[in-house]
């Protein structure tokens, strides 16, 4: 498949050829026939990736301010890499999609191969959208034409919460593309509706459309003209579709409106308001998400729940199939929004107009070619070839700890990088090109057999990481999984039955890199001249994160103490060099400010040899504290270390303290510990029964967590 990208980085706009990608639970794959730019958002993304990084980081001052907080915990070199890795991830644009639908996954099965759809997916010839995100073409709607029902849909779910009725004055500020459309539902719903912009083209089409126009860019006042618009009465609602950092579109909204009257922000403004003009007449002023009801909703859009109908009566998709409704019956006019048609490998060409030209409205998109030819599962993106008595290493998934992170520690460590699989196919060539692997891929049970690949790293979302693990051991691969291992004891047990099936000759690896990190290591080496039991308090400053998150949800990330604490529970135990045989766990009590209370526990556990020690895993704390703290007390002296940056020894003969300029929590040791294993032919650098250890241990914690929940 090819897909459009947009480089935050250095602002360059490219298609992209990638494989395509899988058809998954609750979703469709889309062959694309169709797909229009969004003139006002996707100009904005261009002008942001072009941007200096000085414009950058003033157009997003919140993010400044995360920015400066990771400096002072993690270390300016450790933050200006995270920076850099954020910024050369490309972002895929468009969410105006039209096109044939070529597969359905289980649970979508309202659609069937064939139907013609709208979606939200991207400008890419093959689509894989979420069920809820499409909705049926009727036959009398043309591809055009329908191209335009996502963003005719924010401005129908701005109308829905305005709340018109018959004959009301309706302001609409901003006649872009969707205030265009925005006039035209207003006047199909039998209101008066006047159009405020500083382009006279666009007023002109808005007049064509039945709307009175004002034109502040020739000197007339939008106040005046909305009060003699509505006869003195002031305007029963405005909507506000313009994008501009002006305040002025919301203080003239109030200053027109009547008492009691309504006011949408559907674009993007600035939104310093004066008090006054609010309080005097009572306003209501309402900011519209997107589409409608579901959008940003994991359980909708991702997971395919409805909402009843008799309930909440417009969702996004019932949204979407007004609109067609609505074009299906004459009453919404898109021709004349259509000023550029480009063929999609010359998208190139439409993103310059989109930036030149800031007349241009509806620029669309043609995807001409045969279905077939785009779905191919895998690319080659370098010609080299592998010695086979060396580590050649197979990626599942390409997320952001694995392409910021794993990926790189790999490389350095002199790994052969054949093939790297997701199931949506972009990121494997992103990551994959970046890398230097010779294969992007989503054909990740192809990637398991290749006999050329021995190593199988994985690095997928939490739920799948007991499948593949088995599988690839099954498939006689050496196997680095990050963490966790397994998210039930079941699953742990089909872990380690796969693992006996292999007699010991496959290596199985953990990513729990803080063992490897200098600072621990030298933790470690003092501590083994000390022959008696230890202390150790561990505090985790986690940070929240939000309960709609996928790593929140225990059937698909197991909750954070299973898929995160897990790395301090083996650090412990690794620190500690003695079996693990009791475990006490306690949660903070149910707080209707705390979604999760899971995240926030201490853990206690204790050790064969008498040591012990707790974990405090908080996700309430600030974020200005130092994230990861460990201290050890024994035999009269104490080690503190914070995060992973400075290291103190007090009453330690010879030592007082070891400090890194940049963050280092192991990972590069932790891959090349775990390569010169299988180069060498030696143990796992971590023992396969502490992995199993740690693994049942975490669930058990979790478990307890639970119950007490319940």
């Amino acid at each position: 498949m090819k897909q459009i990208l947009q480089d935050l980085a250095k602002g360059a706009t490219t298609v992209v050829q990638a494989p395509s990608p899988s058809v998954t639970s609750g979703h469709l794959l889309i062959n694309t026939t169709c797909s229009l730019i969004s003139a006002g958002t996707e100009r904005m993304l261009v002008d942001f990736g072009k941007a200096s990084m000085i414009d950058k980081a003033r157009q997003q001052p919140e993010k400044v301010k995360m920015v400066l907080e990771k400096v002072q915990t993690d270390g300016l070199l450790t933050t200006i890499d995270a920076v850099r890795s954020k910024l050369g991830q490309p972002l895929p644009l468009g969410y105006c999609n039209v096109g044939i639908v070529e597969a359905v996954g289980k649970g979508a099965e309202q659609f069937k191969p064939g139907d013609r759809v709208v979606s939200n997916g991207p400008h890419a010839d093959v689509a894989r959208v979420a069920k809820n995100l499409c909705a049926k073409i009727p036959d009398n709607v043309s591809d055009e034409a329908a191209a335009f029902t996502v963003v005719a849909s924010i401005g129908l779910q701005g109308i829905r919460l305005v709340q018109p009725t018959l004959g009301e004055a309706v302001v609409v500020t901003g006649v872009g593309l969707i205030g265009l459309l925005t006039v035209q539902l207003l006047r199909a719903q039998g209101c008066r509706v006047l159009a405020i912009d500083f382009d006279q083209r666009k007023l002109e089409l808005a007049r064509q459309f039945g709307a009175e126009i004002c034109n502040p860019g020739a000197g007339e006042d939008p106040v005046a003209a909305g009060m003699a618009f509505s006869r003195g009465h002031g305007v029963d609602a405005v909507i506000i579709t313009a994008s501009t950092k002006s305040n002025d579109p919301v203080t003239q909204a109030a200053r027109m409106s009547r008492k009691r009257g309504r006011i949408v922000l559907v674009g993007v403004t600035g939104l310093e308001l004066n008090r006054a003009d609010f309080y005097e007449k009572e306003l209501i002023f309402q900011v519209s998400c997107s589409y409608g009801p579901g959008r940003y909703e994991p359980d909708y859009e991702q997971r395919g729940l409805d909402y009843p109908l008799p309930f909440v009566r417009w969702t996004e998709q019932r949204n979407f199939e007004a609109v067609l409704d609505m074009m299906s019956a004459g009453a919404l006019n898109v021709e004349a929004l259509i000023t550029h048609r480009f063929i999609f490998e010359n998208a190139t060409e439409a993103y310059a107009v989109l930036t030149d030209d800031k007349t241009a409205l509806g620029i669309l998109l043609k995807y001409p070619g045969e279905f077939k030819q785009r779905h191919i599962r895998s690319v080659s993106l370098l010609q080299t070839t592998f010695d086979g008595n060396l580590p050649t290493l197979g990626f599942i998934g390409a997320g952001n700890y694995a392409s910021r992170v794993l990926i790189p520690a790999f490389k350095a460590a002199g790994a052969q990088l054949h093939t790297i699989s997701t199931s949506g196919g972009i990121n494997s060539v992103i990551h994959g090109e970046k890398s230097g692997f010779a294969n992007a891929s989503t054909d990740t049970k192809a990637l398991l057999e290749c006999a050329e690949i021995n190593t199988a790293v994985i690095v997928t979302q939490h739920n799948s990481h007991a499948y593949f693990t088995e599988q690839a051991l099954l498939n006689g691969k050496h196997v680095f999984v990050e963490k966790p291992l397994a998210l039930t004891i079941d699953e742990l047990a089909k872990v380690e039955a796969a693992y006996s099936q292999t007699g010991g000759k496959q290596l199985l690896m953990l990513g729990f890199n803080r063992r490897f990190s200098p600072h621990i290591q030298k933790m470690k080496s003092l501590l083994n001249t000390v022959n008696e039991p230890k202390s150790f308090i561990m505090t985790m400053n986690a940070g929240a994160i939000p309960k709609d998150h996928w790593t929140q949800d225990n059937l698909v990330g197991g909750g954070r103490i299973i898929g995160e604490a897990c790395h301090f529970i083996d650090l412990m135990r690794y620190l500690a060099g003695s079996e693990i045989i009791s475990i006490q766990a306690r949660r903070m009590g149910d707080n209707p400010h705390q979604a999760i209370t899971e995240d926030k526990a201490a853990i206690i556990l204790g050790f064969a040899d008498g040591s012990f020690g707790t974990i405090h895993y908080f996700a309430n704390g600030s974020s200005s504290f130092p994230k990861e703290r460990v201290e050890v007390f024994t035999a009269g002296r104490v080690l503190q270390l914070d995060n992973f940056l400075k290291l103190k020894g007090f009453g330690w003969p010879g030592f007082s303290k070891m400090n890194l300029w940049r963050q280092d929590k192991g990972q590069q040791a932790c891959c090349q510990a775990f390569l010169t294993a299988i180069n060498q032919g030696k143990a796992c650098p971590i023992p396969v029964e502490e992995v199993f250890e740690v693994a049942r241990v975490s669930i058990e914690i979790a478990e307890q967590l639970r119950i007490q929940q319940d």
